[in-house]
């Protein structure tokens, strides 16, 4: 099988226009995140997807594959299947595509390694998500983090901007989980997902997850232990990335 990532960003973003492209200790954020990206060692391919000209050239200048796409996309995996489909490389529907959320300049590695393990490892899981565990109740009850319930079999059943599942007190015997903004598909299930229509649920909660538990389908969770790890939704989670950035073992290696 072949496996392939993309990065896909854009500047319009509605709560912090102009974010791949801000700086993070010196770096524009999209750069965090496709360095620490490439660090994985199975991509046959790893691309830079957009339809912004300033993040075109910011890639081309730093030598990444970069693809231009429509302006049209509301949702990132709709961007990674055009991206996918114009990476040059002749996918079979078995093929494992790895969208790699461009606001994640803290990523590791090993949190590919873990979105792309239950593919290789089991033919009939189509699609998965990494989640990844919750220690503390600020991040449970932060809407700008989704949280992730699935069942015995790990499956999703449902993600939701609320803290869920509901406790009366939060306390690590919870088990709650958050999505992180890596996810892994078979190339036909993400061709799956570009034809469906957005849902209910998905619009509600702002996630696409929900657009697959709405007709029918599922991810597979990809677990992830709790680490200091920060995605950047708001220009307020600018400083607190930066504060942990330094302490980050990756720091200073690309």
């Amino acid at each position: 099988m072949k496996i392939i990532g993309v990065v896909p960003a854009r500047m319009a973003a509605s709560r912090f226009p102009g974010k791949p492209l801000y700086p993070i200790c010196g770096k524009p954020m999209v750069e965090h995140v496709f360095c620490r990206a490439a660090m994985f060692p199975k991509w046959d391919g790893l691309y830079l997807a957009t339809c912004d000209q300033e993040i075109f050239d910011f890639g081309k200048s730093k030598g990444w594959p970069t693809i231009m796409t429509s302006d049209r996309h509301t949702r990132a995996l709709d961007r990674v299947a055009e991206a996918a489909q114009k990476c040059g490389h002749d996918l079979d529907d078995q093929d494992i595509v790895v969208c790699v959320q461009g606001d994640e300049p803290m990523l590791h590695p090993d949190m590919i390694t873990a979105v792309v393990r239950p593919l290789e490892e089991n033919k009939q899981v189509h699609g998965t998500v990494l989640s990844i565990a919750i220690a503390d109740e600020e991040q449970f009850k932060n809407p700008d983090i989704v949280k992730i319930i699935h069942n015995i079999k790990g499956d999703v059943l449902y993600t939701s901007r609320l803290p869920i599942p509901y406790c009366k007190k939060f306390s690590l015997e919870l088990g709650a989980r958050r999505i992180g903004g890596i996810f892994g598909f078979r190339w036909h299930f993400l061709k799956t997902f570009t034809g469906l229509p957005e849902s209910p649920l998905e619009l509600k909660e702002s996630c696409d997850s929900n657009r697959f538990l709405d007709h029918g389908y599922h991810q597979r969770i990809a677990p992830y232990p709790c680490k200091a790890v920060y995605s950047i939704d708001s220009p307020a989670d600018v400083r607190q990335v930066e504060q942990h950035m330094k302490n980050d073992p990756l720091w200073g290696s690309y």
